[in-house]
């Protein structure tokens, strides 16, 4: 298995990354995972799993403890963590689009274009929260379970 390198911004693998550590923490008994555990099973580094974990920290979505019993715990019900929790918790500094308005930068109409674009990137941004609001970190859990049982 490849780890995935740790990054200083927040990419979309980010998201991935989040959603996997929430499943991978409501499976546990104990009460607090170290960072190391979650990492190794999301197939990532620790430091970068740390960085994602800070962030569902700051938004409550994950209980953060220091020392020898210490580690990371849900905060909350998985039933009651919808992906768009997670999505706007990460923060993504580039959004994912932003290839597209990449492309505005000079021309005879750029101005237009990267005005078009910009709308077009907004109401997507909409409709993704919409569609992820719909999803929870328990239906991916049952999801998990249903294909490991099949």
């Amino acid at each position: 298995m490849i780890k995935e390198k740790y990054t200083l911004t927040a990419t979309p693998k980010w998201l991935g990354y989040a959603l996997q550590s929430l499943v991978f923490m409501s499976g546990q008994q104990k009460e607090h995972c170290a960072s190391n555990e979650i990492a190794e099973n999301v197939c990532s580094e620790a430091t970068l799993t740390r960085r994602v974990l800070s962030r569902l920290v700051k938004a409550g979505i994950v209980d953060a403890r220091e020392g020898r019993d210490g580690g990371y715990a849900l905060s909350r019900k998985p039933e009651d963590i919808s992906f768009a929790d997670v999505y706007r918790a990460i923060q993504m500094v580039e959004p994912l689009y932003t290839g597209l308005l990449d492309t505005t930068k000079d021309g005879p109409f750029a101005q237009e274009t990267r005005a078009m674009f910009t709308d077009v990137i907004n109401e997507s941004e909409r409709q993704l929260i919409q569609v992820l609001e719909r999803y929870t970190i328990a239906d991916l859990i049952l999801k998990i379970n249903q294909e490991n049982n099949d």
